[in-house]
């Protein structure tokens, strides 16, 4: 009689404890992912501000045949 009161809904603390092991382990291959990406897109943003101030200057150059002593000449 007491097992057909008892239920069977819901999850057992193992099973609970093995989906949450499962998630750290993700975690922890996934955050360097991350972390090696966000470096990668600083990267190529450095560059493209690079070359936007090179076509800048050669840009400059073109019109008066003298690059700019300061980034605040004009």
């Amino acid at each position: 009689m007491l097992n057909k009161i008892r239920s069977n809904k819901g999850f057992t603390l193992i099973e609970l404890l093995i989906v949450v092991a499962i998630i750290g382990i993700l975690a922890a291959i996934a955050i360097p992912q991350f972390s090696a990406y966000r470096a990668k897109a600083y990267n190529s943003a450095a560059n493209s501000d690079l070359k936007n101030m090179k076509t800048g200057m050669e840009a400059y150059m073109a019109d008066r045949q003298a690059y700019p002593a300061s980034l605040d000449e004009r």
